[in-house]
Formats: C-alpha cells, structure tokens, sequence
C-alpha cells in the first residue's frame, strides 16, 4: 500500500477536531490526478509522439490526444490539430504517482523550496507546474533537448482552501508554512 494512501486513511482522525467532523466520511480525499501538457509550436510527428511516449513512461498509462476546436488563423492552428495531451489518474496509479511526485520528483526540482499555498484553489485541488519533465526518474537519462513541462491537479474533495491545505499537509505534500516570510 502506499504511502498517500495510508495517511489518506488516517486523515479523519488528524482533521476531525480542527474541522468538526462527526464521520469519517466527512474528511476530504483525493478524487482524481490530471497531468495535462499542452504542445505549443511542435508540429513534428515525432516530437508530439516523444511528448506522448514520456508522458505515458511518467504516469504509467497512455496520454489521450486534445485536439483544438477550433482554427485560428493567427495561431497558425487549424481544427484537429493536436494541441496537447492529458492523463487522469484514479485509484492505485494515482497513488502510485503522487508518491513519486512527492518523495522523488519534487526533491529533484532545481532550487525546490516547497510549494506555495497560493497554488491550492478555492475549491480545495491543488494545481503544480512542473517545467522540467526531467525530475522524474523514468525520463531522466535521455536527451535533454526535448525538454517540456506539464500541469499535474490534485483534485480533492475539501469544501474550503484550509481544510485542502490541512488535509495536504496531512498526506506529506511539501507546502511552504505561508506564516514564514522569505
């Protein structure tokens, strides 16, 4: 079992007091991981299957093509083009790659210092911007001219921004304590 998945078991237990719930079933979890990453100005076949080949490596499971809606003509896009790629991770794989994210990838990232609490929405999911593709181990040692970067989205299922922080933090989620000022 892994790690995010133990301590999702045991968040009740943490939050139940600073939130007031009366059951277990009030207290958040994770919902869903989404790793989308959009192309930009590769049009090369080659390229978009290179995106589409480490983004599978990465999540363990195979990217599904967005293509655009609609052609615009100062964009240089015409309507079917592909114009990124987008994964969504349940159950165990979900697991699986937040505690990569967390205990791997994250630590890699250059000048790493946390996340910020800013990064956490409204609606309690958090949202990370990775720029390097790199950090994660299975896409380390190739070529690093290919270079890209993609979104990953926590969604949970908070009602409020601090009960998401609290319950984060509970999981092992690097945030910064947004009480220190840098």
């Amino acid at each position: 079992m892994s790690l995010t998945k133990q301590r999702q078991g045991t968040a009740y237990a943490a939050l139940a007091e600073a939130f007031g719930y009366t059951s277990p079933m009030q207290s958040p979890r994770i919902e869903k991981v989404v790793i989308s990453s959009g192309v930009g100005k590769k049009r090369d076949p080659k390229q978009l299957a290179l995106i589409e080949n480490r983004l599978a490596k990465i999540t363990g499971q195979k990217p599904a093509r967005r293509a655009a809606r609609l052609s615009i003509a100062s964009f240089k896009v015409r309507a079917g083009d592909a114009v990124g790629f987008q994964t969504t991770l349940r159950g165990a794989r979900m697991f699986d790659f937040l505690d990569k994210l967390i205990h791997i990838a994250l630590p890699r990232t250059r000048d790493f210092r946390g996340l910020s609490p800013s990064a956490i929405d409204e609606m309690g999911n958090l949202t990370v911007g990775i720029r390097e593709h790199t950090i994660f181990p299975e896409t380390s040692d190739e070529d690093l001219k290919d270079v890209f970067g993609f979104a990953v989205t926590v969604v949970t299922t908070a009602k409020s921004k601090p009960e998401a922080e609290a319950f984060l933090r509970h999981l092992g989620m690097p945030l910064v304590d947004s009480s220190v000022k840098r």
